[in-house]
């Protein structure tokens, strides 16, 4: 899901929660909605990630969201990226 389309959720009062999580040495969101869970996605249809947790809340938080779950299970901060 884009960017305007999750602001418009936001406004609507149809995002029940948002969770930022960790996956190797980056981050993306996750927000749950009535129909279930959906990854804020770019423009193009992949995944948005951020490279630190702070970016991600930010960005968050520039949505209207003022809590958020952090899940660091996967997160490995040491981990480099394949280039592809």
């Amino acid at each position: 899901m884009d960017e305007k389309l999750l602001r418009a959720m936001v406004a609507a009062g149809a995002i029940k929660k948002i969770r930022i999580i960790g996956h190797g040495a980056r981050f993306h969101i996750e927000a749950s909605t009535p129909n279930g869970a959906v990854t804020a996605e770019t423009r193009r249809g992949k995944v948005r990630s951020w490279v630190t947790l702070d970016a991600a809340a930010r960005w968050v938080r520039s949505l209207g969201i003022g809590c958020a779950q952090v899940s660091l299970a996967h997160w490995q901060p040491g981990q480099r990226e394949l280039l592809g």
